[in-house]
């Protein structure tokens, strides 16, 4: 089960009136528990299950060294860039209301205090500002989507 399908998962039960939800798959548990006066979302919890499944599988040593090179490749390639972190957990916008345009975009020019993003977290709209000056090489976050503390957002080419 994706995040996508767990935000819809919470909207449904939010619109729904259920007091409280619980679903258990075969590596996910999840308990949606809402109140019934404005059907707001109070609780959730997702849990992942260990899965056991890959240790059975002996990898040969070609593999793995295949598989380091892959991992090192983008290290490689991004040292230059600095990458722009979320500094808390919420929602990622692009832009600041629907009907605006977007914050930055991949190959335009910031400075320092230019507001990149906003990030809503339990209502609030948090403006998320730049603490250096360059150009933006990549966007790493789909607009909507929700982040993690210290989950990197922008890839800044400092030269």
């Amino acid at each position: 089960m994706d995040l996508k399908e767990i935000q819809n998962l919470i909207k449904f039960v939010a619109n729904s009136g259920v007091a409280e939800v619980k679903l258990e798959m075969d590596d996910v548990k999840i308990t949606i528990r809402t109140t019934l006066e404005g059907n707001v979302t109070e609780t959730t919890y997702v849990q992942q299950m260990p899965n056991l499944a890959p240790l059975q599988q002996a990898v040969a040593p070609q593999q793995i060294a295949a598989i380091a090179q892959v991992a090192e490749a983008p290290v490689v390639e991004n040292a230059h860039y600095i990458t722009i972190k979320s500094p808390i957990i919420g929602t990622f916008y692009r832009r600041p209301s629907p009907d605006k345009s977007m914050f930055v975009e991949v190959g335009k020019t910031i400075a320092k205090g230019d507001v990149l993003c906003v990030i809503e977290a339990m209502k609030l709209f948090n403006e998320i500002e730049s603490e250096v000056s360059g150009k933006i090489v990549k966007i790493l976050v789909d607009d909507m989507s929700p982040v993690e503390f210290d989950q990197p957002l922008f890839l800044v080419d400092p030269s």
